[in-house]
């Protein structure tokens, strides 16, 4: 053993190494990613390691380990879940051999994604048990904990550790390589009445689970990390409190609580629902409030155990309006929930009284970022047409935001695609382009495409390809020819794919050329059916260019603000009543020279 300072996910990376995975695979999304990558970067050399092209790839490549008798990791982030819910809903009827853990982490807030759902109800809505971590050390810890749980009962299990225990740091404790477990495959032994799932299978293994879980409720209430932590002080007279609480929320309440505190329930498995453990700490209470992200899982349970086993126990919660309905709990949020229900006054932490106001940061396409470029070339080549412009998942989502304005719907992985096919069935007169990204693309463009060529849809599908998977931290992906482990295969041609397809036009454009771009994207608009453009250039985090930089002759600006106002670029900015530019974020992409109308502009040039 010895002690490294760990972030969340590379201490789940570590835990699974040694529990002894066999096979990882995932498809990365904040804020799991880097599960995967510590597990790739510390490989003791026997573990394969995949970035799958989505999560229900992935999901199926571990399914098909587990089935083996290898353990199996597969990540992912919560909307991801949905993604790989149709593999996971059979697998959970048909079960694995190996230990299985599906890592879903959830990001209340949200804070870098589309919706707050959580993993612990899709646990009950699939009949997965759910295994919910309180820190890094505990997640390093119970990741090993679920591989053997899910091993003995024969079920994948979800692993959801929340956003601030993915990117949380702590010195923790850990196993040394040579402790690692060994585990060695039995293989797959072809059984076609366990793994070829039919109604009949269905529903005989669909009452075996149901019965399964409720034994569960027994065996979890004696796990150790359902724990009761037994009131202090004046709680234990008059009105009896305690408190509920689950993942990171737990540290919080362990930290507001102080020394006189109510008995503290901390939920580990919220499904199934540790029974026996959580009506022993009902028993003798008169109130519970509850504290949890984000569902009101634990809520529900107690409520209804209390109708169940007859216990006179108010429940409080998000139900009752005791605590925040939506949002991440912080330290202070809990400390103001405990505090109202325990009817102490809210104790105000001293606060500097010369800190200055943050300043507002809103989020924007980084200063040389191709995308803006894109973007800006279809917006001048439609100007004046009606037109919509679909956005989707990534980088290029950004493009929402003025003056730029160049995303009317966001919806999910791919969706852009097949929207704008439903919006010009319904207003043929509109033209549609279709914005996805090279990795989003591989993920969950193609369907979307094939879908559009068949049923004739005029429609333009724009892939932005930089090359990277750039906003979950500039993954590989198939059009990039490596792999996780660093390995150079075939990349896979975008453009081959839309050839093979059918498309008939597909166009591959520097975006940061708007004099050849502008003209050959309003060509490619007015023909029929399904078309594609293809922007190529790369990401400018990654491959920054070795071009000099731009800047404004003052002389010659005449102050007409054209490049701030159309492109947005934060390298670009006012002095005075003229343009400047920060040399500090200019890349030379040059695309403010080829803006201004007067040639104030120069110095850049992406091509040198």
């Amino acid at each position: 053993m010895h002690t490294e300072f760990l972030m969340g996910n590379e201490a789940m990376a570590l835990g699974a190494l040694a529990a002894g995975v066999n096979v990882a695979a995932g498809y990365p999304g904040t804020p799991s990613t880097e599960i995967l990558e510590t597990i790739a970067k510390r490989n003791p050399g026997d573990v394969y390691v995949e970035w799958s092209v989505n999560e229900k790839s992935g999901m199926e490549v571990a399914a098909g380990a587990a089935i083996s008798g290898a353990r199996a990791l597969v990540t992912m982030k919560q909307v991801g879940l949905n993604v790989a819910s149709d593999p996971l809903m059979s697998l959970e009827y048909i079960g694995v051999k190996g230990g299985m853990v599906i890592v879903v982490a959830d990001d209340p807030g949200p804070i870098s994604s589309q919706t707050e759902q959580d993993t612990r109800t899709f646990g009950m809505f699939s009949k997965v048990p759910v295994f919910d971590p309180s820190s890094v050390q505990e997640a390093y810890e119970m990741i090993q904990e679920a591989f053997d749980f899910s091993e003995k009962y024969h079920t994948p299990v979800f692993f959801r550790p929340t956003t601030r225990v993915d990117h949380g740091y702590e010195s923790i404790e850990i196993k040394d390589p040579g402790e690692y477990r060994k585990i060695t495959p039995e293989g797959f032994v072809k059984d076609p009445s366990k793994w070829v799932i039919f109604p009949r299978l269905s529903v005989k293994n669909h009452a075996l689970i149901e019965k399964r879980n409720q034994e569960l409720t027994a065996v979890l209430s004696k796990y150790e990390r359902n724990l009761v932590v037994p009131a202090a002080g004046r709680y234990q007279d008059g009105c009896r409190m305690g408190i509920a609480t689950n993942g990171i929320s737990f540290s919080y309440v362990m930290d507001a609580a102080g020394e006189n505190h109510p008995a503290i329930f901390r939920v580990a498995t919220p499904f199934p629902f540790p029974e026996e453990k959580a009506v022993a700490f009902l028993k003798g209470l008169d109130e519970v409030l509850c504290i949890e992200e984000l569902d009101p899982v634990i809520e529900r349970a107690l409520i209804f155990l209390c109708g169940k086993y007859g216990l006179s126990v108010r429940i409080f919660g998000k139900m009752t309006g005791s605590v925040k309905t939506s949002g991440e709990n912080t330290v202070d949020s809990v400390k103001a929930d405990m505090a109202r229900f325990l009817g102490e006054p809210e104790k105000k932490e001293d606060a500097c009284e010369d800190m200055p106001a943050l300043p507002v940061r809103p989020p924007v396409l980084c200063a040389g970022c191709p995308h803006r470029a894109s973007f800006y070339a279809v917006k001048q080549a439609m100007k004046g047409k009606k037109t919509l412009f679909a956005g989707d998942i990534g980088c290029y989502t950004l493009g929402n935001a003025h003056p730029l304005d160049m995303t009317d719907t966001c919806l999910c992985m791919g969706a852009g695609i097949t929207m704008a096919q439903g919006v010009v069935h319904v207003e043929p007169d509109t033209k549609a382009f279709a914005f996805i990204g090279d990795s989003t693309f591989f993920a969950s463009g193609i369907t979307g495409t094939i879908n559009a060529f068949y049923n004739q849809a005029d429609i333009t599908v724009v892939i932005l390809d930089n090359s990277t998977t750039a906003m979950t931290g500039h993954q590989p992906h198939p059009g990039t020819g490596r792999t996780i482990m660093g390995d150079i295969v075939e990349a896979v041609s975008i453009e081959n794919v839309l050839r093979g397809i059918g498309l008939k036009t597909v166009v591959t454009l520097d975006p940061l050329d708007l004099d050849k771009a502008v003209p050959e994207i309003r060509q490619i608009a007015d023909e029929p059916g399904t078309k594609a453009i293809i922007f190529r250039s790369p990401c400018i985090v990654k491959y920054r260019p070795h071009s000099g930089k731009s800047h404004v002759d003052s002389d010659q600006c005449i102050g007409c603000r054209k490049c701030i106002n159309e492109l947005g670029c934060p390298a670009l900015v006012l002095d005075g009543k003229k343009a400047s530019i920060d040399a500090s974020q200019c890349t030379g992409c040059a695309l403010c020279e080829q803006v201004c109308p007067v040639g104030a502009i120069s110095g850049g040039g992406h091509n040198e």
